[in-house]
């Protein structure tokens, strides 16, 4: 209780000084997370699910940092934002199209502050839970017209010369037909260690690529922290080795950039027990950072945003009224992606009692009837929903951006959110403002809210600097 009082004394101190005028020494050591479709209810079901099921007293770490605030996340060319204009937005602090990369509407390229501070000496991470060459962390390195654009995007980030870099996958290593294109080799050439997974780490190394130990079987994404799989990556574990390494490598000054990616998969599938974990799994991310603070309180920046929200979730829907009944996706064990494959499995193993021993994967693998309640009415539809599928081969099939679920898994999950209170409207981006949240050295200059191109601005502001 007194360590926290001694933070909070300091907190309240460096607000005062920087509202007084007073000079307030400028970081050495900036963390810029962003959490990848993580609207302010994605970050609200959290904090209920973190509070009511969890029992946990404190609330998510970024929701206490001194200074929250919000952001329009809005591209060039629509009010919804992709991911790579949103990247390049909050990377270069310049509108663009949505799909295109570090680069202006005109394809003029555009400079990231990670370019900038690399060049002025600082050391450089880079983060995520999904693939490395994906929007978020690619607008921080790469210029292309095109997002897809793997090979040219993997080439970029191996000249780039910075010295951390860690994610689920390179997208860009096979040709048209399938065959190597010695995209690896370049990063050897380049001075790249590279490894898959955080055992055997080459640590005397001066620039690191970490990838995932199943990125040949999942490009898209590290795993989701339902599914718990074994050996798989995290993002707070990721976070905590390029921390590591940049602290050996450049422990004067360095900048690092961590995208909790997941959370955008899991709103594109609609998805609300992984989304709430997803966002829990964030914040565990940031209090690595955060722990760094503690040591280095006037010579750390944090800022926690989001480049846009995806789903459209709600807090609270029409079955549970003015309340979220977060206690439902407790017996959640899997994300809707790995029951979508166990219900694909299911099916070509055949049973002699099919609709009992999916009763039982239900029971055990999402908590249905020992946890979440169905009245009769409910559980008709939901066996008429499997015999639809699984008995009559009337799969109704729904595709998102990153994956497909049969007709049965929809019905499931849908059922799922509507007893838990997450709501939805899309299975893809929208509009809504984002939250910004900063702790830390200067960290009262995002205290009002925000166009997104003003967040990198205002970071390079904190290091007495101008972006260009």
């Amino acid at each position: 209780m007194k360590v926290f009082t001694q933070i909070r004394k300091a907190i309240s101190l460096g607000v005062m000084l920087s509202v007084t005028g007073m000079a307030v020494a400028q970081p050495k050591y900036v963390f810029y997370f962003i959490g990848d479709g993580m609207g302010i209810n994605e970050v609200t079901n959290a904090q209920v699910y973190n509070k009511n099921v969890l029992k946990n007293d404190k609330p998510l770490l970024m929701t206490t940092f001194p200074v929250i605030s919000m952001a329009m996340s809005y591209s060039s060319n629509s009010d919804v934002t992709d991911s790579a204009a949103a990247g390049t937005a909050l990377a270069t602090g310049h509108k663009t199209k949505n799909g295109m990369l570090g680069m202006a509407p005109d394809t003029t390229a555009v400079t990231s502050i990670a370019k900038m501070l690399f060049d002025d000496g600082y050391g450089i991470g880079l983060v995520t839970s999904v693939a490395i060459d994906d929007a978020t962390p690619g607008a921080f390195y790469t210029h292309v017209a095109n997002r897809n654009q793997f090979y040219d995007t993997g080439r970029m980030l191996a000249e780039s010369g910075y010295q951390f870099a860690a994610g689920a996958a390179l997208r860009g290593t096979k040709d048209a037909d399938g065959k190597d294109n010695g995209l690896m080799d370049y990063f050897a050439e380049n001075g790249v260690s590279v490894s898959y997974g955080l055992d055997g780490i080459d640590t005397k190394a001066e620039r690191l690529l970490v990838l995932s130990p199943f990125h040949e079987k999942n490009n898209n994404c590290i795993g989701y922290t339902i599914d718990s799989i074994p050996g798989a990556l995290t993002l707070p574990a990721l976070t905590r080795a390029g921390l590591d390494h940049l602290k050996r490598v450049s422990p004067d000054r360095f900048f690092m950039m961590v995208e909790g990616g997941n959370i955008d998969h899991a709103g594109h599938g609609n998805d609300g027990g992984t989304s709430v974990r997803e966002v829990i799994n964030f914040n565990e991310a940031i209090q690595v950072a955060y722990d760094f603070y503690l040591e280095h309180p006037d010579e750390t920046l944090i800022v926690v945003t989001a480049d846009h929200e995806t789903g459209g979730m709600s807090v609270g829907c029409a079955a549970t009224g003015y309340s979220v009944q977060a206690h439902n996706v407790s017996g959640q064990t899997m994300s809707k992606e790995a029951f979508n494959d166990f219900c694909r499995d299911f099916y070509k193993a055949g049973h002699d009692n099919p609709w009992e021993d999916m009763e039982e994967a239900l029971r055990s693998k999402l908590g249905f009837w020992n946890i979440v309640k169905l009245n009769p009415d409910e559980e008709e539809r939901l066996r008429d929903k499997f015999e639809d599928v699984f008995v009559r081969n009337e799969n109704d099939e729904k595709k998102t951006l990153y994956a497909s679920y049969n007709g049965f898994v929809t019905f499931v999950y849908d059922m799922l959110n509507y007893k838990s209170g997450f709501g939805w409207t899309t299975g893809s981006h929208t509009g809504s403002p984002v939250p910004v949240y900063a702790v830390g050295a200067d960290a009262m200059l995002f205290t009002n809210p925000v166009d997104n191109t003003e967040l990198p601005k205002l970071i390079m502001k904190s290091l007495g600097k101008e972006l260009k």
